[in-house]
């Protein structure tokens, strides 16, 4: 079978050590996602399995013939190549085979009277035949389609970074390989791209290696989630919501981290859970009884615990009004006629496809780009952070420590507790060893959690976040977002990220259209509409499907159906409070791993058992209201 196994895995950068002694297997078919705070190794350790980067020591094991394909964070292109080019640009056969046929049909376009072209062209095409190339080929032009790169021609030098990294995943996708390897794959995808590219990739039969910060993305792929913590790797078995409940399980057996992680863990878990059908207006109340969680008795003084609350400005009652406002650039415009009035508590999500204005909306809500029409107006109290795709030029002799000391050394956190700059670096996930280290050291990641940091710690009352969660890790992902919740002045945020968004926006801004259009709900249901709008399009524009659609009896509800479906909320009800009496007594019962273990599988019958109702519910309450 071909398979890779990796042992004594050590890689030091500098006078850190990122990881010793890791070990690991994939075989064909599994699908295992690499997660772990910025700066613990993940690229790196792709980057030694890809051959790129030596590691202190390593031993691999695998068949000969093993072929990896990498896809980096910021791929490398000859950028005279089209993007057709590029996609075909590999060593295999097959590749070459397809790079000869493209190149044939340019130069039949040229002269389409020349017979050796023409048999050039049939031997190439036997070719195709001969290897089943065709479908490498059909593939390679699908995969560029879905991801929004539709001219096939263009040179890859006149692509912006997010379309080069398109380019780049079309050709991880097509290119044999035994193991892929990718880092950060949904990066600059929308929601309808990365649900192809989850589709795409539960086909395939490789072995894969990812990191991503997509949770949602992670618990759809994922067979293992490989978690790299403490310069060790640690190997759990199934998707992200499993990783969860086993990470807190762990977590609660070491009694030093469990006051200040169990809570994070068991929160996310009960979202990933519910998944986005469970989320409809009827359910709410529902829902927010079962997100509540049990308090843990935490120890006063934790300033290592996740739990970030922090201080704003007062807002006033006038905040941010838009009146009639537009936009264009030349003759292109990219929004008109739109209008807002920003109150207290609002938690808005800007979405729409790449090109939208979605960057330039923001800029002109953050008043640093003036509108061609309509005029906006700022209250007195408005304090506006704004954080950008682009880091702003940081010094990189400057140590972290000394870059957050210059907003404040001593910071006023909620209810009048005092921090200091080294507990809030600790909050942001920066150990107190750590805090001495130059900036030109950090990753990218971890300067992008750095000056988001630094931002949070001005106390701003508006929070304008541009593609926050690129780059971010899972973890710090995951105290934004318990910040965010509970931050008191406004949030917009711009993000492809569709598990930050259900969490984090409320009301929806959506552009693309000319127009900037609001849509009150979850960015999950949202897209589903979208797609079951696109469907309603599609059969009325078929005369005889759309008469047949009327003319088909509704289906209604047998009498079992209705008793069925007049008790099952209440039975949902009693297995949601079986699951929190169970998770309460795994809380209290410490060490005890036996208890642990027979609570943790009473656990997961009872969450299949609510999957199911869940789903039997969706079912029945679509005929009901149908």
């Amino acid at each position: 079978m071909s398979h890779l196994n990796i042992t004594n895995l050590t890689k030091t950068v500098g006078a850190k050590t990122l990881f010793r002694d890791v070990e690991f297997s994939l075989y064909p078919g599994e699908r295992a996602g690499l997660i772990g705070v910025n700066g613990t190794g993940k690229s790196t350790l792709m980057s030694i399995l890809a051959g790129e980067m030596e590691a202190d020591s390593v031993t691999v094991d695998h068949p000969k013939k093993y072929q990896i394909t990498y896809l980096k964070q910021e791929p490398e292109f000859d950028e005279s190549l089209t993007v057709l080019e590029s996609v075909f640009s590999g060593d295999s056969p097959i590749l070459a085979l397809n790079r000869s046929y493209e190149q044939a049909l340019q130069n039949m376009m040229v002269d389409s009277s020349s017979t050796q072209l023409q048999d050039e062209l049939m031997k190439i095409q036997e070719g195709m035949e001969r290897e089943n190339a065709w479908d490498v080929n059909a593939l390679a032009k699908t995969a560029l389609t879905k991801l929004g790169i539709d001219m096939f021609d263009q040179k890859i030098g006149e692509l912006s970074g997010g379309q080069r990294k398109r380019v780049a995943l079309a050709k991880a996708l097509i290119e044999p390989a035994d193991l892929i390897l990718l880092d950060e794959p949904t990066n600059h995808l929308d929601a309808i791209s990365t649900e192809w590219l989850q589709e795409t990739l539960l086909r395939m039969d490789s072995a894969m290696l990812f990191v991503t910060h997509d949770r949602y993305f992670l618990d759809a792929v994922s067979t293992h989630i490989f978690e790299l913590a403490d310069q060790t790797m640690y190997t759990h078995k199934g998707n992200y919501g499993d990783y969860l409940e086993n990470k807190a399980i762990r977590d609660e057996m070491n009694a030093s981290s469990q006051q200040k992680l169990e809570n994070r863990f068991r929160s996310e878990l009960k979202w990933i859970r519910r998944g986005a059908k469970a989320r409809t207006t009827k359910q709410k109340a529902r829902i927010q009884r079962f997100e509540e969680i049990k308090e843990n008795v935490q120890k006063e003084n934790d300033n290592t615990s996740l739990e970030l609350s922090m201080q704003s400005q007062r807002l006033g009652k006038k905040i941010i009004e838009g009146d009639n406002l537009g936009m264009a650039f030349g003759d292109n415009v990219i929004f008109e006629e739109f209008s807002f009035l920003l109150q207290g508590g609002d938690r808005i999500g800007i979405i729409g496809p790449n090109g939208a204005g979605k960057s330039t909306l923001m800029k002109i809500l953050a008043g640093e780009y003036e509108p061609t029409k309509g005029n906006i107006e700022y209250g007195s109290t408005v304090k506006i952070a704004h954080f950008t795709q682009h880091l702003p030029e940081m010094n990189e002799s400057q140590r972290m420590i000394e870059y957050i000391q210059e907003i404040s050394s001593d910071y006023e956190a909620a209810k009048g507790v005092r921090l200091s700059a080294t507990q809030m670096l600790e909050r942001f996930l920066f150990p107190s060893n750590a805090h001495g280290t130059l900036i030109g050291k950090l990753s990218g990641g971890e300067r992008k959690r750095l000056y988001l940091l630094k931002l949070l710690m001005e106390q701003p009352n508006i929070l304008f976040l541009d593609e926050p969660t690129n780059d971010l890790d899972i973890q710090t992902l995951s105290v934004l977002e318990d910040f965010l919740e509970s931050f008191p002045g406004v949030v917009i945020t711009i993000s492809h990220d569709r598990f930050f968004l259900d969490r984090i926006a409320h009301k929806l801004w959506t552009t693309g259209t000319g127009r900037v259009l609001e849509y009150q709900g979850l960015y999950s249901d949202f897209i589903k509409e979208k797609t079951e709008s696109k469907t309603v399009e599609l059969v009325a524009t078929s005369p005889v499907e759309e008469k047949a659609k009327l003319e088909k009896p509704k289906k209604k509800l047998t009498y079992n159906e209705q008793k069925e479906y007049s008790t099952i909320l209440d039975g949902i009800a009693e297995v949601e409070a079986k699951i929190e009496q169970r998770e309460e007594e795994m809380a209290s019962c410490g060490s005890d791993f036996e208890k642990l273990n027979k609570l943790t599988e009473e656990i997961d019958a009872l969450t299949e058992q609510y999957d199911q109702m869940i789903e039997r519910w969706t079912y029945l309450q679509e005929i009901a209201e149908s």
